[in-house]
């Protein structure tokens, strides 16, 4: 699960550097303010995937996918691609948690396979 989502993150990163000029040309966002909300989710986002091997580090992501969504709404077209990565985010725990219940079972099958052998 955790490589999953690190990778869904790494990909948000970008999307969230690119939303920086599109809040200031599109909505006449100011650029500090744009630069500080988009950029510093941004680099959040990149630290935390980096720390997906940590159990508050997946709480904190989820915490930034809810800013991801609350700050789309500032710019027009945003909203649907911040819905996007949310969704690619909770596919991702959603089928990484159960990749990792069949990695569990398939080594303690083998285990027991090793046992009784």
């Amino acid at each position: 699960m955790r490589v999953v989502c690190a990778v869904v993150l790494a990909f948000e990163a970008i999307v969230l550097g690119l939303a920086i000029p599109v809040a200031i040309n599109t909505e006449g966002i100011d650029p500090g303010l744009a630069g500080g909300v988009w950029g510093g989710m941004a680099v959040a986002v990149l630290v935390l995937s980096a720390l997906q091997k940590y159990t508050w580090a997946h709480y904190a992501a989820w915490a930034l996918q809810a800013g991801f969504l609350f700050s789309a709404f500032q710019v027009s077209g945003m909203l649907l691609i911040a819905v996007v990565f949310v969704s690619l985010w909770v596919t991702g725990v959603i089928v990484g948690r159960r990749t990792d219940a069949l990695k569990a079972a398939r080594d303690r099958e083998s285990r027991n396979e090793t046992v009784d052998a």
